[in-house]
C-alpha cells in the first residue's frame, strides 16, 4: 500500500486534522476574531496602548489560570524557550545547574548550561527516553532545571521540590495549560504559546516567584549579559506590558483569544479536563491493542498533552502517518530523532476529544489496510 491507496470514509474524517505538537492547532475563531480586527491592530506599535492592552490582559490572564501568589510575575520576551535557556544560563544560574534529562528538549538546557564558560559544568540525571524520571538524591546545582513535560517522547514528571535552596526551574512549554500545576512547587514555570495556548511560535513566557526575581536582580548587577538575554530588561519591560525588541503581534493576539477561551469556560480545570479526555481515548485505545501499544509502559507518567504510541513491527507507522497526511490528517510523525517506529498525537486543549476518537478509528482503518 502507498499512503494514496486509502482514502477514508468522510465518518472516519476528524472535524480537523491538526494533531501536531507544535506548531499546533489554532482554532478558527481566534483567526477569524484576528482578521475582524487587523486593520486596527496589526502593523501598529507595540509600545503603543492597543497592543500593550493584549500584553497586560495576557499577563492577568495567566494569572487568573495558574492561580497566581500575589508576589508572582508573568515575565515575558522575544524568542521561544530555545532563547530562554540561553537567559536562564545567564540570569538564574549562579554557578551550577542540576537537570533531569528525559529525551530531547530536556537534554537541550543541559547542553546550554555545558558549553557555558562561565558556569561549572552541570549536574546531570539522565533517564532514558519513556522510561521513568529518575530524581537526583542531592541536587548540587543552584538551579533545578525539568521538564514538566518531555515533548519529545510524552513522559511527564510531577512538578516537585527538592531539598535545599536550588531555584526550580521547569519546562512548562508543552504542559503549560493543559495539565495541572501547582504554583507553589516552582521558582520559574516558563513555556511558549505554540502548544496548549494555540498560537504562533518566537515568544516566552515565566511565571516567577519572588526568589526568582531576585536571584535575576542579583546576578545582573555583577554579570555582564547580553541585552536581549537580559532577563532584569524583561522584568521591567513586561512591567510596562510590553516586550524589549518586537514581538509578533499576530502571536500575542492568538494566546490572548485562547487565554480568554480557557478563562471564560472554567480555567485550568476545564482546559486540562479536555486533555484528560482525549488522553484518556487514545490510551484506551491503545492498552491491549493488537498492533499499537503506549510508548511510555509507566501509566503515572504517560503525558495527558503529548501521546506516543509504537506500532508492532508488521506496521510501517511512517507509512501510515503519510497515509493520514493524504487524509488531511496531518503532523502525527514520531520525533525525528527518537527513531521510532511510532506516531505522536497531540491532545492539547484546543483539540477536540471527539477528533481523537475519530483519530482512532481512522487509524484502526487504515491498519487493516496495512496490516493485510
Amino acid at each position: 500500500m502507498t499512503p494514496d491507496d486509502v482514502t477514508l470514509p468522510r465518518a472516519l474524517l476528524p472535524s480537523d486534522g491538526r494533531f501536531g505538537s507544535g506548531p499546533s492547532k489554532v482554532r478558527d475563531e481566534a483567526v477569524a476574531t484576528l482578521a475582524r480586527v487587523a486593520h486596527g491592530y496589526l502593523g501598529t506599535s507595540h509600545r503603543r496602548d492597543g497592543v500593550r492592552a493584549v500584553v497586560a490582559s495576557i499577563r492577568s490572564g495567566l494569572r487568573d489560570l495558574f492561580s497566581l501568589p500575589d508576589d508572582y510575575e508573568v515575565l515575558l520576551g522575544v524568542g521561544g524557550s530555545t532563547l530562554f535557556w540561553d537567559a536562564a544560563s545567564f540570569g538564574l544560574v549562579e554557578r551550577r545547574s542540576t537537570h533531569l534529562v528525559l529525551g530531547e528538549f530536556s537534554s537541550k538546557f543541559a547542553q546550554v548550561a555545558r558549553a557555558a564558560p562561565h558556569l561549572d559544568d552541570p549536574q546531570i540525571c539522565e533517564t532514558a527516553p519513556g522510561e521513568t524520571p529518575i530524581r537526583p538524591d542531592t541536587v548540587d546545582g543552584d538551579v533545578y532545571a525539568y521538564p514538566h513535560n518531555e515533548t519529545s517522547t510524552g513522559v511527564v514528571v510531577d512538578v516537585h521540590r527538592p531539598r535545599g535552596d536550588a531555584l526550580v526551574v521547569v519546562d512548562g512549554t508543552s504542559a503549560a495549560g493543559g495539565i495541572r500545576v501547582d504554583p507553589r512547587a516552582f521558582d520559574v514555570y516558563y513555556f511558549a504559546p505554540q502548544k496548549s495556548f494555540a498560537s504562533e511560535g518566537g515568544l516566552w513566557l515565566a511565571l516567577c516567584a519572588p526568589k526568582a526575581l531576585e536571584r535575576i536582580d542579583r546576578i545582573t548587577r555583577t554579570r555582564w549579559i547580553p541585552a536581549t538575554l537580559d532577563l532584569s530588561i524583561a522584568v521591567e519591560n513586561s512591567r510596562h506590558d510590553q516586550t524589549y525588541n518586537t514581538p509578533a503581534l499576530a502571536t500575542l493576539f492568538l494566546l490572548e483569544h485562547q487565554l480568554r477561551w480557557m478563562l471564560e469556560n472554567g480555567g485550568l480545570e476545564f482546559a486540562a479536563g479536555r486533555s484528560d479526555r482525549s488522553a484518556a481515548i487514545v490510551y484506551g485505545w491503545a492498552d491491549g491493542h493488537k498492533y499499537a501499544t503506549p510508548f511510555v509502559k509507566d501509566t503515572a507518567h504517560r503525558s495527558p498533552v503529548t501521546a506516543t504510541i509504537d506500532f508492532d513491527e508488521r506496521i510501517d507507522a511512517a507509512a501510515l502517518a503519510a497515509a493520514l497526511r493524504a487524509n488531511g490528517i496531518v503532523d502525527v510523525e514520531p520525533y525525528r530523532k527518537l527513531g521510532r517506529n511510532q506516531l505522536r498525537i497531540a491532545l492539547f486543549p484546543a483539540i477536540e476529544p471527539d477528533d481523537v476518537a475519530t483519530l482512532t478509528r481512522a487509524i484502526d482503518f487504515l491498519l487493516e489496510h496495512m496490516a493485510g
